[in-house]
């Protein structure tokens, strides 16, 4: 099971935490919410992942589909802190390549506030 809870942050940053597994089940439970939380305006998320105890790849769509339609709206968004298991799936997938990983809140707010990746 999968549960999202949401902050805003200075400077209208938003700091979405996912704790649980982000499998089909968990991906299920937290889509409609996620999509409303980085989708709905020009919003700069910042996805907390160290909660996440494992990704599959319903999880790796998820994340971008939500990443794609924040910079469609003109927002950008991030993903911090994953666990290391869950950092060598999104590398040996190249999501890392076009959503940006941090490993700290200061680097997360300064990356989410730069130019998106043009990637997606």
């Amino acid at each position: 099971m999968m549960d999202v809870t949401s902050a805003e942050l200075q400077d209208g940053v938003r700091k979405i935490d996912l704790v649980g597994r982000l499998d089909v089940e968990g991906a299920e439970a937290i889509n409609l919410k996620l999509t409303v939380l980085t989708t709905t305006a020009k919003i700069l998320a910042v996805v907390d992942l160290v909660g996440v105890e494992f990704l599959a790849s319903i999880g790796i769509a998820t994340l971008v589909r939500c990443a794609k339609g924040a910079r469609l709206r003109g927002g950008n968004m991030v993903l911090l802190n994953p666990k290391p298991s869950v950092a060598k799936v999104l590398a040996s997938s190249r999501i890392d390549q076009i959503i940006p990983v941090c490993y700290s809140l200061d680097e997360a707010l300064t990356l989410v506030r730069g130019a998106p990746s043009s990637l997606l």
